[in-house]
């Protein structure tokens, strides 16, 4: 039974229906207590603006129905003998108190948390006798902060003073300078290390991932003169991200930041590899452009299932994990989509992403682009985070020894900032 079914129900379960002759009905409308709609049993219409305008069967026709299918007893009584199974509605709750402290507090925890995690950055050696550089961890911690305010370089310099006036810069550092910041190819790795860290004290809630790609827009465009037509025309270029995320809180786990061109499937293994090497894999989800048998088997490896639709040209043929995994999608397919449906988390967190830093980078070079996005995902996880601290009281300790084999679980303890 649809929805639209279910609804007609209900009509016929409390309206009182009106029978004007063999093939007209007068239904009273729902929501306007002056309007009925006529519904002709025979042409199976409706005019209700549902019928009239898409063509669909309404909840008027199915509530006629239902009303006409009831069988009246030898005392006048009504019985119905359709039984009917409703649809439960699923709704999410929220924990309103930890989201507002975690929100009242966000800009200056994400400070406190940024330079923290800044702090396990190795400064290579300087060389030469001239001015010594700003430090990476500075450089670092700029780049991250102006993208976090969403400001321009030169309205970035208050907030900078401010961070160094607390102690989170080791000297002041010009708002403009940030720009030769983002220059650098040599940040890249270490801001994709650092995204990883960043998500890493959430290990011991995640065990499930999903992995997709979206892209962000630029203001570089492309050039080329149309022949056939004799025109010029652009189309403007947009920087590709691949993330795999944790179901549970959304973090990201591992990011790849290519060009628009990259394909989907080759970036599953390395995002799997650094997801990994600091969670438990048990699930991946994924739609089908991750389809491959490389990808069903290194998740197996990992310890995990993937749980990735086939598709319509896929037979199973190239056996092993694949064709289990295949016949489970075929046989199977409800219990397999109710796993794969976690996969809908990834398309959220890019909404969130996008909404909170922008759908756009600022930037015009390559390796400025990539630390631009790069800075977005690691502003999102110390969001993740602090929303996390407050909800479940995780301790944010990012650059743990060894000897301790996951992240602990404390007491919450409260700042008052």
């Amino acid at each position: 039974m649809n929805a639209r079914q279910q609804r007609g129900l209900v009509i016929a379960a409390v309206c009182k229906l009106r029978r004007t002759n063999a093939e007209l009905w007068a239904v009273p409308s729902q929501t306007l207590s002056t309007t009925t709609y006529r519904v002709n049993t025979v042409t199976k219409s409706c005019t209700c603006p549902d019928h009239t305008e898409s063509g669909n069967t309404c909840k008027h026709y199915y509530a006629v129905e239902f009303t006409a299918k009831r069988e009246l007893g030898t005392d006048g009584s009504v019985m119905e003998t359709r039984s009917v199974t409703f649809t439960e509605k699923k709704t999410y709750t929220q924990d309103w108190e930890a989201y507002n402290r975690a929100q009242s507090t966000e800009k200056d925890r994400v400070q406190i948390l940024l330079h923290d995690l800044c702090q396990g950055i190795s400064e290579p050696e300087h060389v030469g006798r001239g001015r010594k550089p700003h430090s990476v961890r500075d450089s670092i911690f700029c780049m991250a902060y102006k993208v976090y305010n969403m400001f321009s370089s030169r309205r970035s310099s208050t907030d900078l003073r401010e961070a160094y006036a607390r102690g989170f810069l080791t000297r002041p550092v010009p708002g403009l300078k940030i720009n030769q910041f983002f220059e650098n190819a040599a940040f890249t790795p270490i801001l994709n290390d650092l995204i990883a860290k960043s998500a890493a004290p959430l290990s011991v809630v995640e065990t499930k991932f999903a992995v997709d790609s979206s892209g962000f827009s630029t203001s570089r465009f492309y050039r080329w003169f149309d022949e056939k037509y004799g025109v010029t025309r652009q189309k403007a270029i947009w920087i590709k991200s691949h993330i795999a995320i944790g179901v549970q809180t959304n973090v990201v786990a591992a990011v790849r930041v290519m060009d628009k061109y990259s394909p989907d499937c080759q970036q599953f293994k390395p995002l799997m590899e650094t997801t990994a090497e600091s969670f438990k894999v048990d699930e991946v989800s994924a739609d089908k452009a991750y389809s491959s048998k490389e990808n069903f088997e290194l998740v197996d490896l990992l310890g995990g299932t993937a749980f990735v639709p086939f598709k319509s040209n896929a037979t199973g043929g190239k056996g092993g994990l694949f064709e289990k995994m295949f016949h489970y999608f075929q046989f199977r397919q409800e219990e397999f989509m109710a796993h794969y449906h976690l996969r809908s988390n990834v398309e959220s967190t890019f909404s969130a992403v996008k909404r909170l830093f922008g759908d756009g980078v600022k930037s015009r070079t390559t390796a400025a682009m990539t630390n631009e996005v790069l800075c977005k995902f690691l502003c999102y996880n110390l969001t993740c985070l602090i929303h996390e601290q407050e909800k479940l009281g995780i301790a944010p300790l990012f650059w743990q020894t060894k000897a301790v084999e996951e992240p602990a679980i404390l007491p919450m303890v409260r700042q008052d900032f």
